[in-house]
């Protein structure tokens, strides 16, 4: 971890001006604006946008914005100095406020159209004008783009205002959404899970905005109550923010021939793809129908990885349509998630989300997502039976790559060096069956017991002497399977790099984002502080606060343990 010292020693950008001057609107430059777009970006009541890959479209201020908290390490990897953070400058700017845009920066940002699919089905209900021509960032623009510390990076304001694909909406985001969003990138990014990450958190000292969410103490499944919130807006920072949905979208004008130009505009996205998330990887001198195959290949890879990490970690994508799903092969949106606490293969956060979309049907959902992602890029092979070929064996070979990916996933969570499905498979029924928390039970296991008395710790329920019998039994064939394979401590010393000693849990999230509502940051700032090294043995004093079992009043809780997506 790199200390303050070392941060101050690479913040070579220390003043908005030059900061301004490392930017390079790639997307803009590479891709097509809607023809009927605005030049000066005041485009911010809903409309259909029937081509063209992005819209200028300038953020709406945060009044009085105030700050609640950056990313220092994020900033020492864009090369930023951490007082940036505090200049009046970058605040009005990362607050919405574009007109503090000096050349060769733009005084507007960007949205952009996406297609909805939910399962492999296309769906234009969301849209207002019921053709999917209206989807898209409603409440979220790209406002920066540029090089920084040699690496490409995209910045986008999270409840920057309406844009043309707000479907009626306000365009804000609440801070309450806005601190999740911002712990959670961080935290995930800390986990090792590929992710877009949390630059700067802004707050209105004067504007609220409405939502519908839950009275205290609530047990209502639904939001019981209209609350006024502060309005916020976060930056988050990616390679880019292309979506499966975006190629999708592209596909679907290319087969309703749209426009004479679909095709031409569905090449140049995938071209851009590939450029901004591949092109380490993807030799550009191969011909484009080989890199399309090529970039299918790898992101296919990335999607494995990247959901049998979720699982690993007990994350909850929520609603992991293809609009949520990264191009770029990270986690990219922040909205209905959750961590697994009650170890539940059918946990799902979200009440919107269904349970098609809990905890153990995330490899499912990726392989939908997929589907699409193959469907959209066929379109540009239909010519080469070939490489279309090669397309569609990668599209068959899905689930058991997928299915490869969750078995090294589960053996690493256990020290195994090989995968052993029966022992998965009967832990993972007496979790179910003791109601153990996730992730302490792994991070206690991870001190390979000899017997169950050191695991209770990780169970909400005294257990009887039947089950004991039962997790004392696998325990020793898991320790022996151990042995096997080698050293007890080397295995120990493995599973503590994989299972986090620290976990979100929704119960502690919550009083700060409620204080940071009332003007109290500290204990923002303290989150953000124990989730840098979930993966260190914590002190006794962060145990003590932050490695508990979740208070039975927490169970069944409105906003705690089940929450809308009115954000």
């Amino acid at each position: 971890m790199m200390d303050a010292a070392s941060r101050r020693a690479v913040a070579d950008t220390t003043t908005f001006h030059a900061f301004s001057e490392q930017v390079n609107y790639s997307l803009l430059e590479a891709l097509r604006p809607d023809p009927e777009a605005t030049s000066d970006g005041h485009d911010h009541r809903p409309r259909p946008v029937f081509s063209g890959h992005w819209v200028p479209v300038t953020p709406t201020p945060l009044p009085d914005p105030s700050y609640v908290a950056h990313s220092s390490g994020l900033f020492a990897e864009l090369g930023l100095d951490d007082r940036l953070a505090h200049d009046d400058d970058f605040r009005r700017l990362f607050s919405g406020d574009s007109s503090i845009a000096t050349p060769p920066m733009r005084p507007w940002g960007w949205a952009t159209g996406y297609a909805l699919s939910i399962y492999g089905t296309e769906y234009t209900q969301q849209c207002p004008f019921g053709t999917g021509n209206g989807y898209g960032d409603g409440r979220a623009m790209s406002i920066v783009e540029g090089v920084f510390n040699g690496k490409r990076w995209e910045m986008q304001l999270k409840g920057g205002g309406p844009t043309p694909y707000c479907r009626g909406a306000d365009g804000r985001a609440v801070l309450r959404s806005s601190v999740r969003e911002f712990l959670a990138q961080e935290f995930m990014h800390a986990l090792g899970v590929p992710t877009s990450r949390s630059l700067t958190l802004y707050v209105s000292q004067t504007e609220r905005v409405r939502r519908p969410w839950y009275s205290d103490a609530s047990r209502s499944y639904e939001p019981d109550v209209m609350v006024d919130n502060p309005a916020a807006i976060s930056t988050r920072v990616a390679p880019s923010f292309l979506r499966v949905g975006q190629i999708e979208l592209f596909a679907r004008r290319v087969r309703a021939k749209a426009h004479p130009d679909a095709r031409l505009e569905l090449e140049l996205i995938v071209r851009h793809l590939i450029d901004r998330n591949y092109r380490d990887e993807i030799d550009p001198a191969l011909p484009f129908n080989a890199q399309v195959v090529e970039l299918a290949r790898l992101f296919r890879a990335r999607l494995t990885a990247l959901v049998a990490n979720w699982m690993r970690v007990g994350y909850c994508q929520g609603n992991f349509n293809s609009d949520n799903c990264a191009a770029g092969g990270f986690t990219l949106d922040y909205g209905p998630f959750g961590f697994c606490e009650l170890f539940d293969p059918r946990f799902q956060p979200w009440t919107g989300g269904g349970q098609h979309f809990c905890f153990f049907n995330q490899a499912n959902a990726a392989d939908a997502n997929y589907r699409m992602f193959w469907s959209a890029l066929r379109e540009l092979l239909s010519d080469d039976t070939a490489a279309t070929a090669q397309l569609d064996q990668l599209r068959e070979e899905f689930p058991a790559v997928m299915q490869q990916e969750l078995e090294q996933m589960w053996a690493s969570k256990l020290g195994l060096t090989t995968s052993d499905d029966s022992l998965v498979q009967e832990l993972l029924q007496l979790m179910a069956t003791t109601r153990a928390d996730y992730s302490k039970t792994f991070r206690l296991l991870c001190e390979i017991p000899e017997t169950v008395d050191a695991v209770t710790p990780a169970f909400y329920l005294p257990i009887n002497a039947e089950l004991e019998q039962q997790w004392n039994a696998w325990l020793q064939r898991w320790r022996q399977r151990l042995s096997d394979d080698g050293t007890l401590a080397s295995a120990s010393a493995a599973m503590k790099q994989v299972n986090p000693a620290i976990t979100w849990r929704e119960w502690l999230v919550a009083p700060a984002y409620e204080q940071a509502a009332a003007g109290n940051n500290q204990l923002v700032l303290d989150l953000q502080a124990v989730f840098r090294d979930p993966y260190a043995d914590p002190s006794a004093e962060v145990a003590n606060r932050y490695d508990q079992l979740r208070p039975r009043n927490a169970f069944n809780a409105g906003g705690i343990s089940h929450y809308s997506c009115s954000s």
